[in-house]
């Protein structure tokens, strides 16, 4: 005879529910506990609309800067070199699926090409900022948009 004979299937049963019971719990508790934190404050995006671009300078292959609204400017950094970026013809294609907003990298799509007739390079955005007045001001007038 096992030693499992005496006891019943039915408190067998009420000692698993119980176990199992046991982990909701703890899960509950941690899942409110993790509720109960207050959230970490979200910075809010500073977004442009595509169409209140007014121009674009790029001081190196690395970023670029983007005149927004005649007195906001914004700074574009690039994943990797884009050379195009200083050619003395460059010509800047942008593409924008959907909506017109441009809040993240992710919304930039932007090529360049040597003159209306070059092959364009893609150039991957990986950061877009808007930069304050005292930012642009440090910037030389020669490299401004």
């Amino acid at each position: 005879m096992d030693r499992y004979s005496n006891q019943s299937l039915a408190s067998r049963i009420a000692a698993g529910v119980a176990v199992c019971g046991a982990f909701a719990l703890s899960g509950s508790v941690l899942t409110s506990a993790a509720l109960a934190q207050p959230a970490a404050p979200k910075t809010a995006a500073h977004c442009f609309y595509a169409h209140d671009w007014q121009g674009w300078h790029a001081p190196n292959e690395h970023m670029m800067y983007i005149r927004v609204n005649m007195h906001e400017v914004y700074r574009v950094d690039f994943a990797s070199s884009c050379q195009a970026l200083t050619w003395p013809d460059a010509h800047l294609i942008t593409t924008f699926r959907g909506s017109d907003s441009v809040c993240t990298p992710l919304d930039l799509d932007i090529k360049v090409s040597e003159g209306i007739r070059g092959i364009p390079e893609p150039c991957i955005a990986s950061g877009i900022s808007q930069l304050t007045p005292e930012e642009v001001a440090a910037i030389p007038k020669k490299d401004l948009p």
